[in-house]
């Protein structure tokens, strides 16, 4: 069964003292509406997502039993341009958090100026204690679930939480067999050999980084023998790590959900990587000091990357974060009430909405090339995402410097000025 609704009304907040993150997205959108003076009927279509679907997706388990999934695909606006978003598969995945997700898609998809809306898709499971079978069994059920609302020009869905390149060709292969005719423009994230972007794989961390550089050069900090540190030794984390390195900033500590190590004389990122997966953690690499998570964010460094959870940085720790750029490489990092610490500390905050956005440039970068059948080489690829990402930091700086305000509000200024521009161009229609 699927529910299609075309608007909702705001979310109240959730029991406990941990908010409710749509009513957070929109406290965001209310506080971003007073500082642009936001004309009011764009603001009043931006409450609330054009479309919600709720999907049932029942499938056969291993065991021979058929269980029941709840799925979400959440399309906020197409103002600019088709939806674009994950699809996560976690436990905790909730309606209000996929509202929310999609919001925020909706902004860091204007701030980098790609001709994008924003969506998000969630279903509530475990993958961990699913096989490989039960996990393509759900995601085919889910596509064709949501298969009328998706598209190369309706919504592009890409990999999230718990979700990777092998779900992307099964959305694909779903999709695909619908319409009777391979579709490899319907997702992004895909394997190279489905027609998926050289430099996919790293382009989170290097938009990430390559935000860093333009911070530094916004406060004249010389990069060569500059110090950083990065929390979190994912994908992200690591890859930004050695995208430091080239630069030629000396990383004198990393994390994993474990502990950190540090060096003074610096680390050598590759040589962290193939420790981490010999022994499954950074920690006990020769020559290196073990430290906390919470003494790598307090470290004495130039350059501070949090890529591991949200809510790192808090009003308990952020009067100690001696970094002069905090470029926030996981979603979330950072709370409100530690922003404004780290604000009147004059540290440098580069917003996850655009420190992160180098994963969308590139799957829109995959997008182009697949509706005109085109493979780009890596170095191209590269070319283009440095032009997007310095052009978006160098916006996003200036209309925060306009309004006198921090990064953040300045990147939700811009994107929120950008898309409202479309409401207002576009017009309602009938």
């Amino acid at each position: 069964m699927t529910t299609v609704q075309r608007s909702v009304p705001r979310v109240p907040m959730v029991s406990g003292s941990a908010p409710n993150p749509y009513e957070n997205a929109m406290k965001q959108l209310e506080n971003t509406a007073s500082l642009i003076k936001l004309d009011s009927d764009a603001h009043e279509m931006l409450k609330q997502p054009k479309r919600i679907l709720s999907v049932s997706i029942p499938i056969k388990m291993d065991n021979g039993r058929v269980k029941n999934f709840q799925g979400y695909r959440v399309q906020f606006s197409d103002a600019r341009g088709p939806f674009k978003g994950g699809i996560r598969y976690h436990p905790n995945v909730t309606l209000d958090e996929v509202k929310a997700l999609a919001a925020w898609m909706t902004w860091k998809c204007a701030v980098v100026d790609i001709p994008y809306g924003g969506s998000k898709g969630g279903v509530v499971c475990d993958p961990k204690n699913m096989s490989l079978g039960e996990k393509e069994r759900l995601t085919r059920r889910y596509t064709s679930a949501i298969a009328d609302f998706i598209g190369p020009y309706r919504d592009v869905p890409a990999p999230d939480v718990y979700t990777d390149p092998q779900t992307m060709a099964w959305i694909l292969d779903t999709y695909s067999q619908i319409h009777g005719y391979q579709v490899p423009e319907v997702v992004t994230g895909k394997p190279i050999s489905l027609g998926g972007s050289e430099g996919r794989l790293n382009s989170t961390s290097r938009g990430c980084v390559i935000a860093a550089r333009e911070a530094a050069r916004s406060l004249k900090l010389n990069l060569k023998g500059a110090t950083a540190a990065v929390q979190g030794y994912g994908n992200v984390g690591s890859w930004s790590a050695v995208f430091l390195k080239e630069l030629g900033v000396k990383v004198v500590a990393v994390s994993d959900s474990k502990d950190g190590i540090m060096s003074k004389q610096g680390l050598d990122p590759r040589k962290v990587q193939l420790h981490k997966d010999k022994t499954g953690s950074v920690v006990g690499l020769e020559g290196t000091q073990e430290i906390s998570n919470e003494e790598l964010l307090e470290s004495e460094v130039d350059i501070l990357i949090p890529a591991a959870l949200e809510n790192a940085i808090t009003d308990r720790n952020a009067s100690r974060i001696k970094a002069k750029i905090v470029c926030e490489g996981a979603n979330g990092p950072t709370t409100p009430e530690a922003d404004k610490i780290l604000e009147n500390n004059k540290v440098l905050v580069v917003p996850d909405i655009l420190a992160n956005a180098g994963g969308v440039t590139v799957s829109y970068l995959e997008w182009v090339q697949n509706l005109n059948r085109e493979h780009w080489t890596e170095a191209e690829v590269n070319e283009k995402l440095e032009q997007k990402m310095v052009s978006a930091f160098k916006s996003t700086f200036e209309t925060a410097r306009r309004y006198n305000v921090p990064m953040r509000d300045g990147a939700l200024a811009l994107a929120v000025g950008r898309v409202s521009e479309a409401i207002r161009t576009l017009g309602i229609w009938p």
